[in-house]
């Protein structure tokens, strides 16, 4: 069980990587607190159910499909509303209150569109993949799908393409800040804000840019988020938006890269209390959240809170 425990909490941290690096991003570039990230994932998981239940197709093609269009709901999010934000005395203190009310009109209207009711679904694609796989490494029959086995344990699919899929969307953000012009200019603005306006550096659309990565990147996590949990329903934002914090604020609150062992140790924490003390489960978050804030305000890459 232990054994089992250390690999689903690693591939889930890896998850849990994907759903707060976006959150990251956005609060080290504009310092705003979006209180609304979780119910973009929860979006992106009904993206991927209606990608299932309008026109037929596995759920795993709504991954690009949600991070497109998060990505221009992102942009045309922070030109309505971000520009005023950042033009107030307090934008941080604006902010909590502007994207709180933003989460509860995106519940209370999916709830109205969708029911409160559980929804889930599976993903045929990636049990034939994988059963292909298996027949060609290991022999058997063709189409005998199964978990994945890993150290001897076996795994959902799902779980290992999810832990997959953030790797990717880790080395896509540190691709974008470390090897592109637009990055540089990002980490710029990460840094100093007012001396990289001062500079020339047009921050509004560096800024735009991080919010529509941001949002993407939450809603390519929704589609997972079904797999992962299970089930979802429009009030799974809420959850979702604590555990966000609570993996930001673990790796480092401002350091998108630092979310990446923030979630892995809140990855490998929650399949441990899963494990051998599943009561406690739901309270691992609020729990994490109080300790690192008390022992650690600064997170575990504290040092770097700022990315240079």
């Amino acid at each position: 069980m232990l054994i089992y425990a250390l690999v689903a909490g690693v591939l889930f941290g890896l998850y849990f990587s994907l759903v707060g690096i976006g959150l990251n991003l956005v609060f080290g570039v504009m310092r705003i607190v979006n209180l609304a990230h979780g119910d973009i994932l929860m979006l992106g998981a009904f993206i991927a159910f209606g990608v299932v239940g309008i026109f037929g197709i596995d759920p795993l093609f709504a991954v690009p499909l949600a991070f497109a269009v998060f990505v221009l709901v992102g942009l045309l999010l922070y030109w309505v509303l971000v520009p005023r934000l950042q033009g107030s005395v307090n934008p941080e203190m604006l902010s909590i209150i502007l994207f709180f009310g933003l989460s509860q009109v995106i519940e209370a209207i999916t709830t109205i569109f969708a029911g409160t009711s559980e929804r889930s679904i599976q993903s045929r694609l990636l049990g034939t993949v994988f059963s292909t796989i298996k027949v060609k490494l290991f022999g058997g029959k063709p189409g005998a799908s199964g978990p994945i086995s890993i150290l001897g344990q076996g795994f959902p699919a799902p779980w290992v393409v999810a832990a997959g899929t953030s790797l990717i969307a880790i080395a896509f953000v540190y691709f974008y800040l470390y090897r592109t012009r637009l990055g540089t200019l990002t980490r710029a603005v990460m840094s100093r804000r007012d001396e990289a306006f001062a500079t020339g550096i047009d921050v509004d659309r560096v800024s735009a840019a991080a919010f529509g990565i941001g949002l993407g990147l939450a809603a390519v996590a929704g589609v997972f988020a079904p797999f992962m949990f299970g089930s979802v329903t429009p009030a799974f934002g809420a959850d979702a938006t604590v555990t966000s914090f609570a993996i930001v604020v673990l790796g480092s609150l401002g350091n998108p890269l630092g979310t990446a062992l923030g979630g892995v140790v809140y990855g490998v924490c929650y399949m441990l209390v899963q494990t051998y003390l599943s009561s406690w489960a739901d309270l691992l978050p609020y729990v994490l959240l109080i300790f690192i804030l008390l022992l650690r305000p600064s997170g575990l890459l504290g040092r770097r809170v700022r990315v240079a």
